[in-house]
């Protein structure tokens, strides 16, 4: 993208609050019809409906709920951008961000966004309960220092910034890790999730995800 080009980038999951879109969907009627229509890709797929489930604030905290939902909410706020002239050069996501850039970028369809979504997402609730992320204020070369004492008990998930790195891993691990970022002056907070995302405890549903996936076929960004 050049210096003055419009650039979408898509969150990963942590991003959403109860009641996300809702008010917009009551006075933008291309951003509501954006959301229905995710909806109506998402009902045969899932056992929920999408409007309800974003005002439950019990089924946002489930990962199989607040992942499609996410990506619902993020594609139609494109598609809203869109309608009002923003069109962009350049779509970045993370997480399931990526899917959601997918689908605006042109690389997958609806109906495919919405099954990758739903069925990547139902993959890691077997991961639930096992381990969690935490969020630190640092750069990854401090962040690196700060895990080396867990081993392979934590891992960087992410870095999403200069001054922001996301850890994944074993909880104990990670209370210990917040514990040590108190005592030296570093932010940490918890990141809303109860499983360790991108790192190694998701390999264990690779051959699932990739079973689940097969006949998705990519088109032309």
């Amino acid at each position: 993208a050049g210096p003055a080009d419009p650039v979408f980038v898509f969150p990963g999951q942590g991003s959403q609050w109860v009641r996300m879109g809702l008010g917009l969907a009551s006075v933008e009627p291309v951003f509501a019809a954006a959301l229905d229509e995710c909806a109506a890709v998402l009902r045969p797929l899932v056992g929920w409906d999408l409007r309800e489930a974003l005002a439950d604030e019990e089924l946002l905290g489930r990962v199989d709920v607040v992942q499609p939902a996410l990506w619902a909410v993020m594609v139609s706020l494109a598609r809203l951008w869109q309608w009002y002239g923003v069109q962009p050069a350049v779509v970045v996501g993370h997480s399931q961000g990526e899917i959601a850039a997918a689908c605006v970028a042109g690389v997958l369809s609806l109906q495919d966004g919405a099954r990758v979504v739903v069925l990547r997402s139902r993959a890691l609730v077997v991961l639930s309960g096992r381990g969690g992320m935490v969020s630190v204020a640092a750069g990854v070369d401090v962040v690196d220092g700060l895990v080396q004492g867990w081993g392979d008990r934590l891992a960087v998930a992410a870095v999403n910034g200069p001054e922001a790195t996301v850890v994944s891993g074993d909880r104990e691990a990670l209370a210990g890790l917040v514990g040590l970022c108190e005592r030296r002056g570093v932010r940490a907070r918890w990141v809303d999730v109860d499983y360790a995302s991108h790192c190694a405890q998701v390999d264990e549903v690779r051959d699932e995800i990739l079973t689940a996936l097969e006949g998705i076929r990519p088109g032309e960004a």
